[in-house]
This record gives structure tokens, sequence and C-alpha cells, in this order.
């Protein structure tokens, strides 16, 4: 059973940076992408930055040039480095594989969040 578990979370100051993980098991790499959604507190959850197979990357504007996502080469491993992090980036994140393997459709497997807080 696919399982992502997410980390590196914790509390920082505006202007600080965290790099978040996001670890894969369970399973063997077929074919999809990697994603970082977030849910700030009383808001829904929000699309961050999602990477592809073959390294193509998309951000949301809101973090575009501070937030980089990347993967290990096997794909069992996705992270998000954040940068000049901003009060509004408060959130519990997420990561989000889409997978298929011999099928025409994806599996959806989410992690179960990690906290980040920044404080002004």
């Amino acid at each position: 059973q696919v399982q992502l578990v997410e980390s590196g979370g914790g509390s920082v100051q505006a202007g600080g940076s965290l790099r978040l993980s996001c670890a894969a098991s369970g399973y063997t790499y077929c074919n999809g992408d990697m994603s970082w959604f977030r849910q700030p507190p009383g808001k829904e959850r929000e699309f961050v930055s999602r990477i592809d197979g073959a390294g193509g990357t998309n951000y949301s504007d809101s973090v575009k040039g501070r937030f980089t996502i990347s993967q290990d080469n096997d794909k069992k491993a996705v992270y998000l480095q954040m940068n000049s992090l901003k009060p509004d980036d408060t959130a519990i994140y997420y990561c989000k594989m889409r997978r298929r393997c011999g099928t025409l459709y994806y599996s959806i497997y989410w992690g179960q969040g990690t906290q980040v807080t920044v404080s002004s």
C-alpha cells in the first residue's frame, strides 16, 4: 500500500526558510506526478506546486519565485524548499501523488500533512 509521509515543518519568523520532505513507500514508481498543497487555518486547501516525471514544474502565483519543488531521481521523495516565508504561508502542507501503473486512470494518494507556522 502506498504511503506518503511529510516532514520538515515547524515554526519560523518571516523571511526565514524551511525545507519540507515527502517520503513515499510501499510502491514501485510507474508514471505520474507529485504535488504540494496547503490549507491555511480557516480556509480551503489550495495548490502550491507540482513536479512531473520529467522534472517539469508548476507553481501557484503566491509562491512563485520563493518556493522550489524537486524530487529524487527514483521518484520516491519530493521536496519543497520554502524561502522568504511570509505569515500568510502559515498552513498545513500536504504531499499528493498521482500514480498510474498499466491503467488508463491515476490513483491518488495524500500524506497526513505537516504544520508550517510563520510569525511576523
